[in-house]
């Protein structure tokens, strides 16, 4: 287990860069452009190859090619894994590139479509120069598959850093330096994305030939690639219904007013923070592990480092949800509210970041669980859940957008998250009784609690701070820099004298990552 921990550490820690860079560039972004119609209509617009991106790359198709590959690798070796990376990678290019001149004509000539909002005319616009970045990331997604694999969790948990700094230096250098006007900063933002698409593409494939994998262009339908196909089937059905849930909460959102679309945008990629920094890493490292164990039906070993992998994310993730609740306002405030972005954004932004943080740890265990369905092929499941997830999200947010706003459209994908992970563990029960949550809640009743006492500590701090007759800047900064630290190490101490299931592990990998850099120094 601390073998997998380094792992995860590993990931974690490249994932917190790119979190940070990916933070920088939405503060650059709301900086420069606020939360403006032009802001909104990028980030609608975006959502677009986005969408497709999770449905052919990092979705159905990783779920089903990760499985599959081990499989080949386990019989066939790494030249027969690399002759599938090769006829998996024409495929996607072959479909990805159709999409993309599909997808850029049709948008190109929106104007034909009279009468409409100028702002749709701008998202038709900016779709049209981005949807190229969905070629590169879908095949970046199975390269970086391949890679995991391989146990190489580096160079793939380094893939959105390229993306963040390719849109950090566009915007804030050449953007800021060479454009004279809000659209000519805009279109510094987009080259940004397909830069950072191209990169995404191109580190993992070299990585794969320094490895000995040889590209070549290969159509051939073996009967891996079928299955393939036909594991996908399903899965691209249940991912389409999830992501195209999400495209919908954006573009009702930009619907509903020019800031909606920013704001909504800004507060979820808060809330992802944390997913990203610790659960995406978790999951990443336990996928191919539990897959493995699937492929040799030892069930009671996947169901094992399939609990384990819960708890982690459990123990980060709860605590971080009650901590974004509980200092929205303070975080949104010192993050964000410069330049453009004012006052009464982060007013407006605050509710949205507390209703997404309810829903997070639920956000986070989804992630892992549909996986663990992934592993012994059953991409139906996963599909019926999320037909019943799509189902309450929607009507959800048709009727709470007319009297809440976008807060109701929030309000509707928290609520529609948690019935999706119920109902996702009470089937993957059913169908692998080794797999059952219930051993994990003396776990979740000790987190619950520490999470309840840290909670209490910092939220009475907060409060304290309210009325002290501080500064903003003061006071905001006491919250975070004093407040946050606090609270994680009365967490982590309750935790501990709680006795919560895994300590040693952490201490163990503590320990030798203390010893690691004495011995270096």
């Amino acid at each position: 287990m601390s073998k997998k921990l380094k792992s995860i550490g590993v990931v974690s820690l490249l994932t917190v860069v790119s979190r940070v860079l990916g933070l920088m560039r939405d503060q650059l972004g709301a900086a420069i452009f606020g939360a403006s119609m032009l802001n909104s209509a990028f980030l609608t617009a975006f959502r677009l190859p986005n969408l497709f991106r999770r449905l052919l790359g990092e979705g159905s198709l990783t779920a089903a090619f990760l499985p599959t590959l081990q499989e080949e690798l386990h019989e066939g070796g790494q030249p027969g894994a690399f002759a599938l990376l090769n006829k998996v990678v024409s495929w996607l290019a072959v479909v990805t590139g159709g999409l993309v001149v599909l997808a850029m004509l049709l948008f190109s000539q929106s104007r034909r479509l009279t009468g409409q909002d100028e702002k749709w005319y701008l998202v038709a616009d900016l779709t049209v120069i981005l949807f190229p970045y969905l070629a590169f990331v879908c095949i970046a997604a199975a390269l970086n598959a391949t890679l995991n694999v391989f146990s190489r969790f580096t160079e793939p948990a380094l893939s959105p850093i390229w993306l963040n700094l390719s849109m950090i230096a566009t915007l804030g250098g050449a953007g800021l330096h060479f454009a004279s006007t809000p659209m000519g900063e805009m279109h510094w933002l987009c080259a940004g994305v397909l830069l950072g698409g191209f990169l995404q593409m191109t580190v993992p494939a070299v990585v794969l030939v320094r490895e000995g994998w040889r590209p070549r262009f290969d159509l051939a339908l073996s009967p891996r690639v079928r299955e393939i196909a036909r594991l996908m089937t399903p899965g691209f059905l249940g991912t389409a219904i999830y992501q195209v849930n999400i495209y919908v909460a954006g573009v009702l959102a930009y619907a509903i007013s020019d800031s909606a679309g920013t704001l909504l945008f800004y507060a979820n990629r808060l809330m992802e923070l944390p997913i990203g920094v610790f659960a995406i890493a978790v999951s990443t490292v336990v996928y191919p592990l539990i897959a493995r164990h699937a492929v040799e039906r030892k069930f009671t070993a996947m169901a094992d480092d399939y609990r384990k992998g819960i708890r982690l994310i459990l123990v980060i993730n709860v605590p971080a949800a009650a901590g974004l609740a509980l200092l929205s306002e303070p975080i949104i405030r010192v993050l964000f509210q410069h330049g453009q972005f004012l006052a009464a954004d982060t007013a407006a932004m605050a509710p949205l970041l507390m209703l997404f943080a309810v829903g997070m740890p639920f956000f986070s265990m989804v992630n892992l669980t549909v996986r663990a369905f992934y592993s012994v092929k059953d991409t139906t499941t996963p599909v019926r859940v999320a037909l019943a997830d799509f189902v309450v999200n929607l009507t959800l947010s048709l009727s709470l957008m007319r009297w809440l706003g976008a807060a109701g459209l929030v309000l509707a994908s928290t609520t529609a998250i948690i019935v999706q992970t119920l109902l996702l563990n009470r089937a993957l029960a059913r169908k692998l009784p080794e797999m059952r949550f219930a051993p994990l809640w003396p776990a979740v009743g000790k987190v619950v609690l520490a999470t309840l006492a840290m909670g209490l500590l910092v939220g009475g701090g907060w409060h304290w701070l309210q009325g002290a007759g501080l500064g903003h800047r003061l006071r905001d900064g006491l919250a975070l820099a004093g407040l946050i630290p606090l609270g994680v190490v009365v967490y982590a101490a309750l935790l501990w004298l709680l006795k919560i299931e895994g300590r040693e592990e952490f201490a163990e990998l503590a320990g030798r990552l203390v010893g690691r850099k004495q011995t270096s120094a």
